[in-house]
């Protein structure tokens, strides 16, 4: 690429480069945005906390223990104020990774930016609002498929006429990657959202003449990319070409802007090491280039996660080592000067052939089951998500997949970046109630009748199948909390609580590595006189429970009886199932940061019901000084990422029975 003007090298704009970040307060979280701008990032990526991606209060009961953990907790009109002060709306670029109460958190940034004075139509940004992935994935969905479609066709609506530079959906495969799908799989769910999404919004009749164009060119997506980046790449670039074929074929779309493929990305964490953090650095910039190198598939906007997030909260200073990556390859590489790279390529065509001959066959297979809402009802995706993740960690376990520093050359010098307590960022116990107290006085404060006015428009909106968002941001400025907004639609909608994924029947095949820990399993069982009992549970509201499914799915395939009902369990649930089912073991999965009081409160209760002679394991991402406080309470053992050996993990747990059973 030369400008022919001066004969100088004309070089592609960056893309955008972002952190996704929030936690602790607003307060906080905004002075962390405001310092991350400041450092040369050129757009927000806001991460909130579990009660208000579920739809709930921070004085809620599932709350308790959740609130500041993975993000930053928003109630209400005055926390979203707070988390964008002196932040230019009207200039932004605002990723907001919100799911099922998406149309509330848009409202509410709506309503700061009508205070502000930035005009609808400047806003520029995003609202993740992808519901099928957190059936299949993350687990942050309140409401069934169906008027969770509705919640979204109504935001796409909205934003189509008032907020045409915002994308009103983000289709994310990033966590389908977190869960073990395959390049393919990524592929073939993430499209088979889409259309779901876009059938629906055009079969609604509610779209203007001549403008499903603008309904379509509005869509994103947010992708993964892992360490086998030629493939990921590959895979991006059938990304673009699907999508353009798809929106042609399949919408009619003539424009090709409106068919562009346009996405974000954060590399992928699944494959952060807790041994050995610091080469993820390595693994993150490696990953990267998945998503840059190919100029007709590059990224609109690039997250990087820390070098130490398989360790726990990144510190500021982390974050900035990420964005330092991206602003080293973008202003001091060449990258950019030229045009695609890759065109012509004999073997990188032929890949990419070959990804899409696969997505295509594993889309028709979705259609065929009625399309994705159906699959995702039935467990298809879900089963075949976990499936894959099975296979991927057993190739770990058995050495034929090489982890640098967890399976091979494992002997490492102590690491100097990952001593002391300031390792990791850690949210203060006291940030809960302090939350809640400002809750408190918000409420106190407003205007009660107006509040009342609001709901119940909002209400009258959700049953009579009008457009919410309205309503929506009427209850914002009226000062209705973001628990109270989730109350009307669990009112009108109902619960919904998805398939596990995770198979009721035991694999009789496995190799050899599993038949030490099955004859374990045996002996014990024999020995007890009955077949070992475990409970897998996930207490409070984190959602990911990719490691839950899988020790789930190995106990059962080592013959233990294993009762797993998948995520969001109050403590109380679980003591009460364990007491009603007579189990032998419980195992507990948290993974949001959340360990120390939930686990808490789960052993309180069992000492209350006189279970604590039933052994209770823990497992997730448990700093050191943690793991003292989780065992000091009477937790028997505790698992961390390093422990990747799902056999020895059973072997524990089979010989943790034996012993309190006094054998």
């Amino acid at each position: 690429m030369v400008d022919k003007k001066n004969d100088t090298p004309k070089r592609d704009k960056p893309w955008i480069f972002r952190t996704y970040a929030g936690h602790s307060t607003a307060e906080k979280s905004n002075a962390l945005y405001r310092q991350n701008l400041s450092r040369g990032q050129t757009g927000l990526s806001i991460a909130f906390d579990l009660p208000t991606q579920t739809g709930y209060d921070s004085d809620h009961p599932l709350a308790a223990g959740e609130v500041g953990k993975v993000g930053v907790p928003i109630s209400h009109l005055g926390d979203m104020r707070t988390l964008l002060a002196d932040i230019p709306l009207a200039s932004m670029n605002t990723s907001m990774t919100i799911n099922a109460p998406a149309a509330w958190l848009l409202s509410l940034y709506i309503a700061v930016a009508d205070e502000t004075g930035a005009p609808r139509d400047k806003l520029t940004g995003t609202t993740q609002n992808d519901i099928i992935k957190e059936y299949l994935s993350r687990g942050t969905y309140v409401f069934p498929p169906g008027p969770s479609m509705r919640l979204i066709k109504d935001t796409i609506l909205f934003t189509t006429q008032e907020m045409p530079k915002w994308n009103p959906m983000n289709v994310c495969s990033y966590h389908l990657q977190e869960a073990g799908a395959t390049p393919v799989q990524e592929l073939a769910y993430a499209l088979a959202t889409a259309i779901a999404i876009l059938d629906m919004v055009r079969e609604s009749g509610e779209v203007p003449e001549g403008g499903m164009g603008e309904v379509v060119g509005r869509i994103s997506f947010f992708v993964n990319a892992g360490m086998r980046f030629i493939t990921e790449m590959c895979k991006m670039r059938a990304f673009v070409e699907m999508w353009d074929e798809i929106t042609a074929e399949r919408y009619g779309i003539s424009d090709p802007k409106q068919r562009l493929f346009r996405y974000g990305v954060q590399v992928n964490s699944l494959g952060l090491t807790e041994p050995q953090p610091e080469n993820n650095v390595y693994r993150i910039f490696l990953e990267m280039l998945a998503v840059t190198l190919s100029k007709k598939a590059r990224a609109r906007a690039v997250q990087l996660p820390a070098w130490n997030e398989a360790l726990g909260l990144p510190r500021p200073f982390d974050q900035q080592w990420s964005l330092r990556a991206q602003q080293i390859l973008a202003y001091e590489s060449d990258l950019l000067d030229y045009a695609d790279i890759f065109d012509g390529s004999i073997e990188i065509t032929k890949k990419v052939e070959e990804l899409k001959r696969a997505a295509k066959e594993e889309l028709a297979t979705i259609e065929r089951l009625g399309g994705a809402v159906a699959a995702v009802e039935m467990g298809y995706m879900k089963q075949q998500l976990v499936e894959s993740n099975t296979k991927r960690l057993e190739a770990i376990e058995a050495g034929d997949s090489v982890v640098v520093g967890v399976n091979k050359f494992v002997e490492s010098e102590a690491s100097p970046l990952t001593g002391g307590v300031d390792a990791i960022l850690t949210v203060p116990h006291e940030v809960e109630a302090e939350q809640i107290a400002r809750l408190n006085a918000w409420r106190a404060a407003r205007d009660a009748g107006a509040v009342e006015t609001a709901l119940k428009e909002l209400r009258a909106a959700a049953t009579e199948g009008r457009n919410v968002m309205p309503a929506s941001i009427t209850c914002a400025k009226a000062g209705v909390t973001t628990g109270e907004w989730g109350a009307i639609f669990r009112e009108v909608f109902g619960e919904y609580r998805a398939p596990t994924g995770v198979p009721k029947a035991a694999r009789q095949v496995g190799g050899e590595q599993l038949e030490p820990v099955r004859a374990e399993v045996e002996r014990v069982s024999q020995k007890i006189g009955r077949r070992v009992k475990f409970l897998v549970g996930k207490p409070g509201l984190d959602g990911h429970s990719n490691g839950a499914e899988q020790i789930a799915v190995r106990a059962r395939d080592v013959g233990m009886d294993v009762i797993y009902g998948g995520i969001r369990f109050t403590p109380a649930e679980i003591v009460k199932t364990a007491k009603d089912e007579g189990v032998d073991v419980i195992g507990l999965s948290i993974l949001s940061g959340s360990h120390v009081p939930l686990v808490r409160d789960v052993m309180d209760r069992m000492r209350a019901e006189g279970l604590d002679d039933i052994p209770v394991v823990v497992g997730g991402i448990v700093p050191p000084e943690d793991e003292l406080t989780l065992k000091q309470t009477g937790v028997t053992a505790v698992y961390t990422p390093k422990d990747f050996q799902i056999n020895q993990i059973m072997t524990d747990v089979v010989r943790i029975v034996e012993r309190t059973n006094g054998n």
